[in-house]
């Protein structure tokens, strides 16, 4: 697919390039476990970059975030807002991505966003989580200080942990189906279905092809 703009911060600077670096890290982890031909909710999808990466191999996609978002993009839409509040009503997704999102989210917005997942998801459709160590905090910190990342709303983490990941999905009727750390350690990968779905079928492995069994 052709380009589109990268969102700017409010500043007017492009997201550094640590930032983007990692950004990449975590999408190309997330890859492998979004459908070939999905329709995609990207929730915090920052500044598209989910979609510029998979725009070839997925069909569309909508991506929301709170903060300034691109510009439509052929089957790509983006609203500026909060999920699910914001989203179209009636859509349903074969996959919803949240990468490094759920660590920015309040509690109780953390819940509700977990129970809709139920109704936004299609039949064997997946949620694929990507959640930070508490650990990288102290790297941002380095990070922010010697000019390398702008730490992406580091401040609003909430005390949220990895594990509470799991909790936080199969409390609501989900169920864990993978589990994955990444990036020495620092990262975490979940991919959850609906309790019931055997969405193992249309999961492939890194090493995989693509092709559905």
């Amino acid at each position: 697919m052709d380009s589109f703009p990268l969102r700017e911060h409010p500043t007017g600077a492009h997201i550094k390039q640590g930032d983007s670096v990692l950004q990449s890290w975590r999408i190309r982890k997330a890859a492998p476990y979004i459908p070939r031909g999905a329709h995609v909710l990207d929730i915090g999808c920052s500044d598209g970059a989910l979609f510029r990466a998979l725009g070839g191999r997925i069909a569309s996609g909508l991506g929301i975030d709170t903060a300034t978002v691109p510009a439509d993009h052929g089957s790509f839409q983006f609203i500026q807002g909060y999920a699910p509040a914001a989203l179209p009503r009636g859509d349903r997704y074969d996959a919803i991505t949240m990468l490094a999102v759920l660590e920015h989210i309040p509690p109780d917005a953390q819940r509700d966003l977990a129970a809709s997942c139920l109704s936004l998801l299609r039949p064997r459709g997946r949620i694929v989580c990507t959640v930070p160590s508490p650990k990288v905090d102290t790297l941002i910190h380095l990070g922010r200080r010697l000019g390398l990342l702008d730490g992406m709303a580091e401040h609003e983490h909430y005390g949220f942990k990895p594990a509470d990941t799991v909790r936080l999905f199969t409390d609501r009727g989900f169920a864990l189906r993978r589990a994955q750390r990444f990036q020495l350690g620092l990262n975490n990968l979940f991919v959850f279905a609906r309790a019931g779905d055997d969405s193992r079928s249309t999961i492939r492995s890194p090493a995989g092809a693509g092709q559905r069994r």
